[in-house]
């Protein structure tokens, strides 16, 4: 067989064989840091519309008693308790994010994990095993796909995600190689997502399908359900048509002896992530220089072009077309507000008279060249010219810190919907997850009393 024929099995013995105590105690670290913020923003998310609209449409006539939905009473099927779930998860755009994999990496993946840790009696560290084995395979198949899935307009988050999930799944549930195979033969052929549906309750539906479908594909698999087992690099593959051509096996060599989970990023700002640079750069001149918005004539963004495909929204009507819109955000930042309280994305607010005068003050330029989680901010004003950049591509290097950051986001989004006390019983037990017998009390812990 060629080796171009050989991506599917190589995806699967990159990763199959991870085990725990194998992992380096950063990765493991952020591993606990990606569960602990997966089940705030989640909990934060269910209180949505489109959480309430999809437990009316697919939860209530169930019937299913099988999982437990986050930060809500009713139980559903396993595979919907993944939909939910992982929508609800994505449902604020505030959930982390990834660069080698362009989307959100523990969305699909922890929600399908957690349905089915729950039903299947697995321990707190068999979850978090998975979970970094889910986030391994799916950016390491969006590092093999390159720029151009996301590019086409594929949401690699509701794409590669179900991958990830998939993978995830396979290996909680100890599935062989063959049925590994099969997993995500079945995870290619229903991954979906498409990034038109940007600023619309599409996008966390992506999550949502994604963490279903590839649970789904694993417990298929199980049973002997088959499925191209080389559905990456087969003719009319995942690959082909959705990258435009079969990837080249040297690029899967690159990442060999990583633990690309290390690498995730955190959201501080619940807004698209790609709005994060301009945000902490407008605010940081705000802070230094003590900006009067009236007073500012012009402000100028100098960003990557690809981020005009994803958060160019120039006149945003909804608080959810907002977080997708770099003007809107800057205008935020500029004028003080706490772009971290999901609560500030509204519809009134995007309408409000100051806020759109100043908006509409905001002018975005591409640079060629320029890494899309950079960004330049100049701002004109009283003759003065200031200027600050920011990158939040780059992975945090004190893990304490941000560990004691999520600490905080986390209590911030939880507590409104379980208490202060069950909230923080949540948050210890998700940083501890590895010493839980049963991961099904997470899910216990995270439904309101």
């Amino acid at each position: 067989m060629s080796a171009e024929r050989e991506v599917t099995s190589a995806l699967v013995g990159a990763v199959r064989d991870t085990r725990w105590e194998e992992i380096p105690r950063d990765a493991r670290e952020v591993a606990r840091h990606c569960l602990l913020d997966l089940l705030g923003v989640a909990l934060a998310g269910s209180r949505e519309p489109l959480t309430g609209i999809l437990v009316a449409a697919v939860v209530r006539g169930e019937g299913s008693g099988e999982a437990g939905l986050l930060g809500r009473a009713e139980r559903a099927s396993r595979l919907s308790a993944a939909l939910v779930n992982g929508a609800a998860a994505h449902a604020l755009d505030f959930d982390d994010t990834h660069t080698v994999m362009s989307g959100h990496p523990s969305a699909p993946v922890l929600p399908a994990l957690l349905a089915l840790a729950e039903t299947e009696g697995a321990s707190g560290r068999q979850l978090l095993e998975a979970l970094v084995v889910g986030i391994e395979l799916e950016c390491r198949l969006a590092a093999l796909l390159g720029a151009g899935h996301y590019a086409a307009g594929f949401h690699s988050t509701g794409t590669v995600g179900t991958f990830g999930a998939a993978a995830a799944c396979a290996h909680l549930l100890g599935l062989d190689e063959e049925a590994w195979r099969y997993a995500l033969g079945l995870a290619g052929t229903q991954a979906a997502g498409l990034k038109s549906g940007f600023g619309t309750m599409a996008k966390p539906l992506h999550a949502g399908r994604a963490a279903s479908a590839g649970l789904l594909a694993a417990l298929l698999a199980r049973s002997g359900f088959t499925a191209n087992p080389a559905v990456v690099e087969a003719p009319q593959g995942f690959a082909a048509t959705h990258a435009g051509a079969v990837p080249a096996m040297d690029l899967l060599g690159r990442q060999g002896g990583r633990f690309l989970v290390r690498d995730t990023l955190f959201k501080f700002h619940a807004a698209c992530y790609l709005t994060h640079a301009a945000i902490e750069a407008a605010a940081a001149l705000r802070e230094a220089h003590g900006l009067e918005p009236e007073a500012i004539a012009r402000v100028t963004l100098r960003v990557s072009p690809t981020l005009l495909g994803v958060c160019a929204i120039a006149e945003p009507r909804t608080g959810l077309e907002g977080k997708f819109s770099l003007r809107a955000t800057t205008a935020m930042a500029l004028l003080g507000d706490d772009t971290g309280d999901p609560d500030a994305f509204t519809d009134a607010r995007m309408a409000e008279p100051r806020l759109v005068a100043l908006r509409d003050r905001v002018h975005v330029e591409t640079v060629e060249g320029t890494a899309p989680t950079r960004a330049v901010v100049t701002v004109e004003s009283r003759g003065r010219r200031l200027e600050a950049e920011a990158d939040t591509g780059v992975p945090a290097a004190d893990l304490a810190a941000q560990r004691a950051r999520l600490e905080r986001k986390f209590l911030t989004l939880a507590s409104p919907v379980l208490g202060d006390p069950a909230a923080a019983r949540l948050a210890a037990a998700a940083l501890a997850a590895d010493d839980l017998p049963a991961a099904g009390e997470l899910v216990r812990l995270a439904r309101p009393s």
